[in-house]
């Protein structure tokens, strides 16, 4: 089987040269990288020209859009191998990666998608925890990740996180990610839409501790900061997810779902009893989390009765009705 590695990268030099010399050293050789750089970053297309590329066989894709879903919809678009692995420009695969991500593809042809543990470090610290539960959507909408902070052995799960994330090209044919994740960056939640798709379609998806990379959380340019709170950023998180766990559930879920995140929800998410929860902690910011989480739902559920529309269905469905 042939293996391509796609990365997106913006603007985030010093952390694509570790990711770079980390796929060098991989004990199975990718056998194609595809690195999407934006049209306007001159940083990396400098870096790139000066950068020794050794063995690494690279290629480069050159995107317009801004957003990580479109520079790997780029990517897939030209991508030739028989498994296609993501990782972030902030990312250094283990040199096992490949090999331990083509084994499980091998060894079981109901495989979709294999994923892992991304250690996560905070500059020199690395972040600590241990969770068995990792990458779960429950049935009334809350979902889990903790695939930084996943133990334990090998399993099934419905949500890989695109940092660490692979997938078999018959099982992804036609299939693209949602280009109607807002954002102008890090687009959260992309890879829900993706994975959700795939174990709609019947195939497994599998996380493996061991399938790891160490993920150094570089600098952001868009709304999206991470750790700083932007009311936008958080409007825009909370959308995706609404979109996304609506045309998922069925009706019943649909209901029970919009029900608990509007009462509920989470610390992220806040729904009303969250803001009751933190308001004496954090005030005023709260209570602004609040207002940007119900403005999110709101407008996830516009754009998904958009779509109830067959005239108006998007891209991301169509392919996948056409590859059926």
């Amino acid at each position: 089987m042939k293996i391509t590695v796609i990365v997106p990268t913006y603007r985030r030099t010093k952390d694509l040269a570790k990711c770079l010399e980390e796929l060098q050293k991989q004990t199975r050789p990718a056998d194609e990288v595809i690195l999407v750089v934006r049209d306007t970053d001159t940083e990396t297309w400098a870096f790139l020209e000066a950068f020794n590329l050794g063995s690494l066989p690279l290629r480069t894709e050159t995107v317009s859009i801004t957003g990580v879903v479109a520079a790997m919809n780029t990517g897939l678009e030209v991508a030739k191998g028989d498994i296609i692995a993501f990782t972030d420009d902030d990312a250094g695969p283990h040199p096992d990666w490949l090999e331990r991500i083509e084994t499980y593809f091998l060894a079981d042809d109901r495989v979709g998608g294999v994923g892992g543990r991304d250690w996560v470090y905070h500059g020199t610290e690395l972040e600590d925890g241990a969770r068995e539960v990792v990458g779960q959507v429950q049935w009334f909408g809350r979902v889990i990740g903790n695939h930084h902070i996943g133990v334990g052995e090998p399993r099934e799960v419905d949500v890989l996180k695109g940092v660490n994330m692979s997938f078999r090209r018959t099982a992804i044919a036609g299939l693209r990610f949602d280009p109607r994740m807002r954002g102008t960056g890090a687009q959260v939640h992309f890879e829900v839409a993706f994975t959700l798709a795939l174990r709609r379609a019947g195939w497994t998806l599998i996380y493996d501790p061991k399938v790891a990379v160490d993920h150094f959380r570089g600098q952001r340019f868009d709304e999206d900061k991470r750790d700083t709170f932007n009311d936008l950023a958080v409007t825009n998180a909370v959308h995706n997810e609404t979109l996304i766990l609506l045309e998922h559930f069925s009706w019943i879920q649909r209901t029970v779902f919009l029900v608990w995140a509007m009462l509920v929800g989470t610390r992220d998410a806040p729904g009303f009893l969250q803001w009751l929860r933190f308001s004496a902690k954090e005030g005023s910011l709260a209570g602004k989390k609040w207002l940007a989480s119900i403005r999110g739902r709101w407008q996830g559920v516009l754009s998904w009765q958009a779509q109830t529309n067959p005239s108006a269905t998007p891209m991301f469905h169509k392919q996948q009705q056409r590859s059926s």
